[in-house]
């Protein structure tokens, strides 16, 4: 799956979608809860003989709420589980930002 597969598929959610960070403008101010922020950290590819075999790449997709939401919560994984994407998640409060962050780390080949 591609990098560009993977931001359509989160698009589906109907929720904002960003890579990193959304961009508030005058004009384009940040999205109200909840909206999806993902980023690539890092990959893990297989090698042998001075080549790389098989990319995969990390993907870390942040999912902000006002609430403990999980109608939203079970709508991601939901898409994640439909389309075969293994995952892991983690959950933090963001006192400065009064925001829920729900952390999913996903293994793309």
């Amino acid at each position: 799956m591609t990098l560009i597969e993977f931001k359509q598929l989160l698009d589906r959610t109907g929720y904002p979608v960003a890579y990193f960070q959304f961009k508030a403008t005058e004009s384009t101010p940040a999205p109200s809860p909840p909206f999806i922020v993902y980023y690539t950290p890092s990959t893990s590819n297989f090698k042998a003989d001075n080549k790389v075999y098989s990319k995969i790449t990390y993907i870390t997709v942040e999912l902000y709420t006002n609430y403990k939401d999980l109608a939203a919560e079970q709508k991601l994984e939901s898409l994640f589980d439909e389309n075969n994407l293994a995952w892991e998640a983690d959950e933090v409060w963001i006192e400065s930002e009064q925001l829920f962050q729900r952390i999913y780390d996903i293994g793309v080949i």
